[in-house]
Protein backbone atom coordinates (compact mmCIF):
# COMPACT_ATOMS: atom_id res chain seq x y z
CA UNK A 1 0.00 0.00 0.00
CA UNK A 2 1.14 3.55 -0.68
CA UNK A 3 0.77 4.64 2.93
CA UNK A 4 3.21 1.91 3.99
CA UNK A 5 5.92 2.99 1.57
CA UNK A 6 8.92 4.80 3.04
CA UNK A 7 9.09 8.56 2.60
CA UNK A 8 12.25 8.29 0.51
CA UNK A 9 10.41 6.15 -2.03
CA UNK A 10 7.64 8.69 -2.42
CA UNK A 11 10.07 11.59 -2.62
CA UNK A 12 11.56 10.09 -5.77
CA UNK A 13 8.26 10.84 -7.45
CA UNK A 14 8.17 14.51 -6.39
CA UNK A 15 8.08 15.64 -10.04
CA UNK A 16 5.09 13.48 -10.87
CA UNK A 17 2.40 16.07 -9.96
CA UNK A 18 4.04 18.72 -12.13
CA UNK A 19 4.36 16.40 -15.11
CA UNK A 20 0.77 15.23 -14.68
CA UNK A 21 -0.36 18.85 -14.61
CA UNK A 22 1.63 19.72 -17.74
CA UNK A 23 0.25 16.78 -19.72
CA UNK A 24 -3.34 17.29 -18.57
CA UNK A 25 -3.44 21.07 -19.07
CA UNK A 26 -1.86 20.75 -22.52
CA UNK A 27 -4.37 18.09 -23.48
CA UNK A 28 -7.34 20.10 -22.24
CA UNK A 29 -6.09 23.24 -23.99
CA UNK A 30 -5.80 21.44 -27.31
CA UNK A 31 -9.25 19.89 -26.83
CA UNK A 32 -10.76 23.32 -26.31
CA UNK A 33 -8.84 24.72 -29.26
CA UNK A 34 -9.95 21.89 -31.52
CA UNK A 35 -13.67 22.17 -30.81
CA UNK A 36 -13.75 25.96 -30.99
CA UNK A 37 -11.62 26.25 -34.12
CA UNK A 38 -13.94 23.75 -35.79
CA UNK A 39 -16.92 25.96 -35.02
CA UNK A 40 -15.15 29.10 -36.17
CA UNK A 41 -13.92 27.48 -39.38
CA UNK A 42 -17.14 25.79 -40.49
CA UNK A 43 -17.95 28.50 -43.09
CA UNK A 44 -14.49 28.13 -44.65
CA UNK A 45 -14.64 24.32 -44.57
CA UNK A 46 -18.12 24.36 -46.08
CA UNK A 47 -16.94 26.47 -49.00
CA UNK A 48 -13.67 24.58 -49.50
CA UNK A 49 -15.25 21.11 -49.58
CA UNK A 50 -18.63 22.08 -50.99
CA UNK A 51 -20.61 20.90 -47.95
CA UNK A 52 -24.28 21.50 -47.25
CA UNK A 53 -25.27 23.22 -44.01
CA UNK A 54 -26.47 19.92 -42.52
CA UNK A 55 -23.21 18.20 -43.40
CA UNK A 56 -21.20 21.01 -41.83
CA UNK A 57 -23.24 20.84 -38.63
CA UNK A 58 -22.85 17.07 -38.43
CA UNK A 59 -19.08 17.47 -38.15
CA UNK A 60 -19.55 19.03 -34.72
CA UNK A 61 -22.30 16.59 -33.76
CA UNK A 62 -20.26 13.49 -34.53
CA UNK A 63 -17.18 14.90 -32.82
CA UNK A 64 -19.24 15.17 -29.62
CA UNK A 65 -20.83 11.74 -30.13
CA UNK A 66 -17.34 10.30 -30.52
CA UNK A 67 -16.27 12.06 -27.31
CA UNK A 68 -19.08 10.36 -25.37
CA UNK A 69 -18.14 6.96 -26.80
CA UNK A 70 -14.46 7.53 -26.06
CA UNK A 71 -15.16 8.60 -22.50
CA UNK A 72 -17.06 5.39 -21.78
CA UNK A 73 -14.68 3.00 -23.55
CA UNK A 74 -11.36 4.45 -22.46
CA UNK A 75 -12.61 5.12 -18.94
CA UNK A 76 -13.12 1.39 -18.44
CA UNK A 77 -9.86 0.54 -20.18
CA UNK A 78 -7.89 2.93 -17.96
CA UNK A 79 -9.21 1.17 -14.85
CA UNK A 80 -8.06 -2.15 -16.24
CA UNK A 81 -4.78 -1.33 -17.97
CA UNK A 82 -3.63 1.85 -16.20
CA UNK A 83 -4.13 5.57 -16.65
CA UNK A 84 -0.78 6.34 -18.28
CA UNK A 85 -0.91 3.70 -20.96
CA UNK A 86 -4.49 4.44 -22.00
CA UNK A 87 -4.12 8.23 -21.75
CA UNK A 88 -1.12 8.08 -24.06
CA UNK A 89 -3.18 6.11 -26.58
CA UNK A 90 -6.04 8.63 -26.45
CA UNK A 91 -3.69 11.58 -26.92
CA UNK A 92 -2.02 9.99 -29.92
CA UNK A 93 -5.38 8.98 -31.38
CA UNK A 94 -6.77 12.48 -31.01
CA UNK A 95 -3.66 14.06 -32.51
CA UNK A 96 -3.42 11.63 -35.43
CA UNK A 97 -6.99 11.92 -36.64
CA UNK A 98 -7.14 15.67 -36.08
CA UNK A 99 -4.04 16.01 -38.25
CA UNK A 100 -5.60 13.82 -40.93
CA UNK A 101 -8.43 16.33 -41.24
CA UNK A 102 -5.94 18.52 -43.11
CA UNK A 103 -5.84 16.04 -45.99
CA UNK A 104 -9.59 15.39 -46.17
CA UNK A 105 -10.93 15.77 -49.69
CA UNK A 106 -14.64 15.41 -49.02
CA UNK A 107 -17.40 15.10 -46.46
CA UNK A 108 -17.20 11.41 -45.61
CA UNK A 109 -13.50 11.14 -44.90
CA UNK A 110 -13.58 14.36 -42.88
CA UNK A 111 -16.56 13.03 -40.91
CA UNK A 112 -14.69 9.80 -40.16
CA UNK A 113 -11.58 11.70 -39.00
CA UNK A 114 -13.65 14.01 -36.79
CA UNK A 115 -15.52 11.11 -35.19
CA UNK A 116 -12.34 9.16 -34.45
CA UNK A 117 -10.63 12.28 -33.14
CA UNK A 118 -13.66 12.82 -30.90
CA UNK A 119 -13.29 9.32 -29.47
CA UNK A 120 -9.70 10.11 -28.52
CA UNK A 121 -10.76 13.49 -27.14
CA UNK A 122 -13.42 11.97 -24.89
CA UNK A 123 -11.05 9.38 -23.48
CA UNK A 124 -8.35 11.95 -22.84
CA UNK A 125 -10.77 14.33 -21.14
CA UNK A 126 -11.85 11.96 -18.36
CA UNK A 127 -8.56 10.16 -17.81
CA UNK A 128 -6.59 13.40 -17.54
CA UNK A 129 -8.67 14.55 -14.59
CA UNK A 130 -8.41 11.13 -12.92
CA UNK A 131 -4.64 11.24 -13.34
CA UNK A 132 -4.48 14.58 -11.55
CA UNK A 133 -6.58 13.22 -8.68
CA UNK A 134 -4.16 10.32 -8.26
CA UNK A 135 -0.86 12.12 -8.81
CA UNK A 136 -1.50 15.14 -6.59
CA UNK A 137 -1.71 15.05 -2.78
CA UNK A 138 -5.27 14.84 -1.54
CA UNK A 139 -5.10 18.23 0.17
CA UNK A 140 -4.37 20.03 -3.11
CA UNK A 141 -6.07 17.74 -5.66
CA UNK A 142 -9.18 19.94 -5.91
CA UNK A 143 -7.13 23.04 -6.65
CA UNK A 144 -5.08 21.12 -9.22
CA UNK A 145 -8.27 19.95 -10.95
CA UNK A 146 -9.40 23.57 -11.24
CA UNK A 147 -6.10 24.45 -12.92
CA UNK A 148 -6.61 21.65 -15.43
CA UNK A 149 -10.06 23.04 -16.26
CA UNK A 150 -8.42 26.38 -17.03
CA UNK A 151 -6.49 24.65 -19.80
CA UNK A 152 -9.73 24.38 -21.75
CA UNK A 153 -10.27 28.14 -21.49
CA UNK A 154 -6.74 28.78 -22.72
CA UNK A 155 -7.44 26.64 -25.76
CA UNK A 156 -10.65 28.54 -26.44
CA UNK A 157 -8.82 31.88 -26.26
CA UNK A 158 -6.09 30.60 -28.57
CA UNK A 159 -8.73 29.52 -31.10
CA UNK A 160 -10.37 32.95 -30.97
CA UNK A 161 -7.08 34.79 -31.51
CA UNK A 162 -5.87 32.49 -34.30
CA UNK A 163 -9.14 32.36 -36.25
CA UNK A 164 -8.16 35.20 -38.66
CA UNK A 165 -4.93 33.39 -39.55
CA UNK A 166 -6.62 29.99 -39.69
CA UNK A 167 -9.23 31.34 -42.11
CA UNK A 168 -6.46 31.85 -44.65
CA UNK A 169 -4.65 28.59 -43.87
CA UNK A 170 -7.43 26.41 -42.54
CA UNK A 171 -5.71 23.10 -43.35
CA UNK A 172 -2.71 24.19 -41.32
CA UNK A 173 -5.00 24.82 -38.34
CA UNK A 174 -5.73 21.09 -38.08
CA UNK A 175 -2.09 20.47 -37.18
CA UNK A 176 -2.14 22.73 -34.11
CA UNK A 177 -3.94 20.19 -31.87
CA UNK A 178 -1.13 17.76 -32.68
CA UNK A 179 0.67 19.36 -29.74
CA UNK A 180 -0.77 16.87 -27.24
CA UNK A 181 1.27 14.12 -28.90
CA UNK A 182 4.41 15.81 -27.57
CA UNK A 183 2.98 15.80 -24.05
CA UNK A 184 2.77 11.99 -24.15
CA UNK A 185 6.48 11.93 -23.35
CA UNK A 186 5.86 13.84 -20.13
CA UNK A 187 3.24 11.45 -18.79
CA UNK A 188 4.43 10.22 -15.39
CA UNK A 189 3.81 7.07 -13.44
CA UNK A 190 1.28 7.74 -10.71
CA UNK A 191 2.22 5.74 -7.59
CA UNK A 192 -1.35 5.92 -6.32
CA UNK A 193 -2.76 4.26 -9.40
CA UNK A 194 -0.90 1.02 -8.75
CA UNK A 195 -2.59 0.68 -5.38
CA UNK A 196 -5.95 1.71 -6.80
CA UNK A 197 -5.69 -0.79 -9.63
CA UNK A 198 -4.75 -3.59 -7.25
CA UNK A 199 -7.67 -2.70 -4.98
CA UNK A 200 -10.07 -2.65 -7.94
CA UNK A 201 -8.92 -6.05 -9.18
CA UNK A 202 -9.15 -7.50 -5.67
CA UNK A 203 -12.69 -6.18 -5.37
CA UNK A 204 -13.68 -7.69 -8.71
CA UNK A 205 -12.22 -11.05 -7.69
CA UNK A 206 -14.18 -11.00 -4.43
CA UNK A 207 -17.37 -10.14 -6.27
CA UNK A 208 -16.85 -12.99 -8.73
CA UNK A 209 -16.55 -15.43 -5.84
CA UNK A 210 -19.94 -14.48 -4.41
CA UNK A 211 -22.83 -16.81 -5.11
CA UNK A 212 -25.87 -15.61 -7.04
CA UNK A 213 -27.93 -15.59 -3.82
CA UNK A 214 -25.34 -13.47 -2.01
CA UNK A 215 -25.25 -10.96 -4.86
CA UNK A 216 -29.03 -10.76 -4.89
CA UNK A 217 -29.17 -10.13 -1.14
CA UNK A 218 -26.47 -7.46 -1.44
CA UNK A 219 -28.39 -5.73 -4.21
CA UNK A 220 -31.60 -5.73 -2.15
Amino acid sequence: MIKDMPATSLNKNHATPGKAMLASVTGYAMDGFDLLILGFMLPVITTELGLTSSQAGSLVTWTLIGAVIGGVIFGHLSDRFGRIRVLTITILMFSLFTGLCAVAVGYWDLLAYRTLAGIGLGGEFGIGMALIAEAWPQRSANRASAYVGMGWQLGVLAAAFLTPLAAALYRLAWHVPGGPAASAGFLPYSPNHGANLKSLRSKKTSEQQLSFTQRLKAAI
